[in-house]
C-alpha cells in the first residue's frame, strides 16, 4: 500500500524567514518526500505503519492530521459485511443479535505510536469488541447477580458460574471448560465502522495533596454511535439451550451496564432493541446551553494543508515563530463534561470541611479514579444530546446552543445498601442543583454568555449559560426559582447544607455539620495564587444591579475599567491565557433577576477589591457562603 502526500517531508519551521513564505510544514508520513497513494480500504493499522516520529512542536497537529485522514478515507463496509455474515453463519440467526451504542465506546485502551489511545482492532485492523471482552462482561454480570441474590462471597459465586463459563480451579471435570462460544462482535457495515476522533483533557490533577491545573488535550480514536452484531453458540459437546439462554441474558444485562473504559462518563452504554433505558437512573434533568459550547475535539479544516496561511500565501506564524494550526472545534454534547464539572464542584465544596487526603479518597470513590484506582459509584449520561446551533461563524449569527437530558445512575460498584444509595442520590442531586446555579459547562463556563458583536473580530460570543425549565409555581419543586435575591440566598443555603448533611452521613465520624460553621482553609491565598476551594477564603454571594454593555451586573463590575491594569483585564481576577495559564478565580451565573458569584481567594486583593465594589454597586447583595 502507498500514500500520497501533498507536502514534502521537512523538519520544522527553523527558517529565518519571519513571514513564513519559505517554511516547509511537517509531514505525518515516514516517507513524506515520495508519492504516496492511500487506499480507501486501508485499515487504521496500515496508517500507523507509515506514521512518522513527529517534530516536537508539531506533534499534536500531525497526530490530528493522521487520525482525521484515516477516519475520512476509511471504506470498511465490504469487510464488515463479510465479518457480520460470518457471525450469522457460525452462531445462527437465532443466536445473533444487534446492540447499539447511542454515543461513544472505547474497548481496548491500547497505547499506539506517539501514545495515541486506540480502540480494539483485529489482526486486519477492523474495529471490534473482542470475544474475550464479551465473555468477561457476561461472567462478571453473572457473579454480581449471584453475590446479590444468594449473599455469598465473590469467590463462591465464581465457583457457581463455572458450569457456564468454565474454571481451571473447579474439581468437576465437566465444568473446567465453558459451555458457550463467544464470537467477536463487529460494527454493522459503514464506511468507517464508527471510528471517530475523540479528545480527553485532564485539566486538573493531584500532585500529592496539591491540585494542579494544566490543560492537556489528547486526541485519540473511539467508536461513535455504532451498532454491533453479537453472536453466541453452544460448544459442540453441549446441547443445553437453557445454558445458552441464561448466558445470553447475563451478557445483555452486562452490556446495558456499560463496557470498555470511561463507562462512568457516558462511554460504552449499550442498548438492546427490547430494552432502551437503565433501571438504575436515580436523577434526570433537561438542560440547554447557550454561548460557547461543549466541544468534542479539534478538526483540521483541510487535513492536506493543516496550517493557516496569510492572504499572500505565506504561512501564518504565532508569536513564537511557529506555524499556526488551521483547526476548528467540533461541538458535541458530552456527558464527560458534566461529570468533570460535578467532580470539580464536589472537590471545591469538600475542601471546606475535609483534609486533602480525604477529598482525594472520596472523590475517587464517588466519581472513579486512577490513583487511588476506583471504579466510581455513579455514572453520568446524556440522553438526546443535540447541537441545536453551532457557534457564530459571522457577526450577525446567533450564539451557539446545545441541549439534552442529563441522567445520573448507580454504577456497578455502587453500594447495595438502600439507605446508603439514598444518601448518594441526595448528595448528587444537591450537587447538580448547585452546579447549574454556579456557572456553565464547557468552554467559557465561568462567565454567563454575553455578546461581542459590537467588535470587528470573532469570537462573537463569550461565556456559556445553562438553562433548566424552572418550576416557578411550586416552592417544593427542586427547580423552583424564587423571584427575589434574598429568597434565593435562603434556597441556596438550604441546598448546600443538604449536600453537607449527605456527605456527613457517608463519612462516619467526619463531624461535617459542625465544620461548616467554621470552614477549613485549604491553603493561604496571595495576590497571584489561589485555590478553587470553597473554604474560609471563598465567598459566594447573590446580587443584582443594572446591566451594562450587554453584560449582566456582576460581569460588568468585574470587567469595569477601575479593576483593569493598564487598560487590560487583571489576570489575578479574570484569569489569563498567555504566559502562565490561570483559570479565573471568579465564577458568575446569571439567573436573569440576579447573579450568583463565587470568588476563590476572596480575602486577598484584587479579589477582595472586586467583592467590595460589587457590594457598593449592587442594588441587592446577600452572602450565601460562608453561612451567616
Amino acid at each position: 500500500m502507498s500514500y500520497r502526500s501533498n507536502q514534502p517531508r521537512g523538519n520544522n519551521n527553523n527558517s529565518n524567514n519571519n513571514n513564513g513564505r519559505n517554511i516547509t510544514p511537517p509531514s505525518p508520513w515516514l516517507k513524506g518526500d515520495k508519492e504516496l497513494k492511500p487506499s480507501n480500504a486501508a485499515s487504521f493499522i496500515e496508517y500507523l505503519r507509515h506514521l512518522r516520529e513527529p517534530e516536537k512542536e508539531y506533534k499534536d497537529v500531525t497526530k490530528i492530521q493522521i487520525l482525521q485522514i484515516a477516519q475520512e478515507n476509511a471504506k470498511y463496509s465490504d469487510r464488515l459485511k463479510q465479518l457480520n455474515q460470518r457471525t450469522k453463519l457460525i452462531a445462527g440467526e437465532d443466536n445473533s443479535f444487534k446492540v447499539k451504542c447511542p454515543w461513544r465506546i472505547r474497548v481496548g485502551g491500547h497505547r499506539g505510536p506517539e501514545n495515541i489511545l486506540l480502540p480494539a482492532f483485529d489482526a486486519l485492523g477492523m474495529p471490534y469488541i473482542p470475544s474475550s471482552t464479551l465473555r468477561g462482561v457476561a461472567r462478571s454480570q453473572a457473579i454480581r447477580e449471584i453475590v446479590a441474590s444468594k449473599n455469598v462471597k465473590w469467590q463462591e459465586a465464581e465457583k457457581q458460574v463455572a458450569p457456564y463459563f468454565g474454571s481451571i480451579d473447579i474439581k468437576n471435570g465437566e465444568d473446567c471448560a465453558g459451555k458457550v462460544v463467544f464470537l467477536d462482535a463487529y460494527p454493522l457495515p459503514s464506511d468507517s465502522g464508527g471510528l471517530s476522533m475523540d479528545m480527553a483533557n485532564n485539566i486538573w490533577k493531584w500532585e500529592g495533596s496539591q491540585l494542579q491545573y494544566q490543560s492537556n488535550p489528547n486526541v485519540f480514536l473511539s467508536l461513535y454511535n455504532s451498532e454491533f452484531l453479537v453472536g453466541l453458540r453452544l460448544v459442540s459437546n453441549c446441547q443445553d439451550q437453557e445454558v445458552l439462554d441464561k448466558v445470553k441474558q447475563w451478557l445483555i444485562l452486562g452490556l446495558e451496564a456499560g463496557i470498555g473504559s470511561q463507562i462512568n462518563s457516558g462511554y460504552g452504554r449499550i442498548i438492546t432493541p427490547d430494552k432502551s433505558k437503565s433501571s438504575d437512573i436515580f436523577f434526570k434533568v433537561k438542560f440547554a446551553l447557550e454561548g460557547q459550547l461543549i466541544h468534542g475535539h479539534q478538526k483540521l479544516i483541510n487535513p492536506q494543508q493543516p496550517f493557516k496561511k496569510n492572504s499572500d500565501g505565506s504561512f501564518k506564524l504565532n508569536r513564537n515563530g511557529e506555524l499556526q494550526a488551521n483547526t476548528s472545534s467540533v461541538p458535541e454534547v458530552r456527558a464527560i463534561a458534566f461529570k468533570s464539572m460535578l467532580r470539580y464542584w464536589f472537590r471545591a465544596f469538600a475542601f471546606g470541611v475535609l483534609p486533602a487526603a480525604e477529598v482525594i479518597n472520596w472523590e475517587s470513590l464517588i466519581f472513579g479514579g486512577i490513583n487511588p484506582q476506583k471504579c466510581g459509584w455513579i455514572k453520568v449520561n446524556i440522553i438526546n444530546g443535540k447541537v441545536i446551533r453551532e457557534e457564530a461563524k459571522k457577526k450577525q449569527h446567533k450564539c451557539g446552543e446545545q441541549k439534552g437530558i442529563l441522567t445520573l445512575s448507580y454504577g456497578v460498584v455502587s453500594p447495595e445498601d438502600e439507605e446508603k444509595r439514598l444518601t448518594i442520590a441526595a448528595l448528587l442531586k444537591n450537587l447538580t442543583w448547585m452546579m447549574f446555579n454556579l456557572g456553565g459547562v464547557g468552554q467559557g463556563a465561568r462567565r454567563p454568555c454575553y455578546s461581542r458583536q459590537n467588535r470587528e473580530f470573532a469570537p462573537w460570543f463569550r461565556g456559556s449559560s445553562m438553562f433548566i425549565d424552572a418550576d416557578l409555581d411550586n416552592p417544593k419543586s427542586l427547580w423552583y426559582l424564587p423571584e427575589s435575591a434574598k429568597d434565593f440566598q435562603g434556597l441556596f443555603s438550604k441546598r448546600l447544607k443538604a449536600f453537607y448533611t449527605a456527605l456527613d452521613k457517608l463519612i462516619p465520624n467526619s463531624n461535617i455539620e459542625q465544620k461548616i460553621k467554621t470552614p477549613l482553609a485549604f491553603k493561604q491565598p496571595s495576590t497571584d495564587s489561589w485555590f478553587d476551594a470553597v473554604d474560609k477564603h471563598c465567598k459566594i454571594i447573590v446580587c443584582s444591579g443594572k446591566e451594562q454593555y450587554d453584560k449582566s451586573h456582576a460581569l460588568a463590575v468585574l470587567h469595569s475599567d477601575d479593576l483593569k491594569i493598564g487598560g487590560n483585564y487583571d489576570g489575578n481576577l479574570c484569569g489569563q491565557t498567555n504566559k502562565t495559564v490561570k483559570p479565573s478565580p471568579v465564577w458568575i451565573a446569571d439567573l436573569d433577576d440576579y447573579q450568583v458569584v463565587t470568588i476563590f481567594g476572596a480575602t486577598v486583593a484584587p479579589r477582595s477589591q472586586y467583592l467590595e465594589k460589587l457590594k457598593q454597586k449592587s442594588e441587592q447583595y446577600y452572602q450565601i457562603f460562608p453561612f451567616n
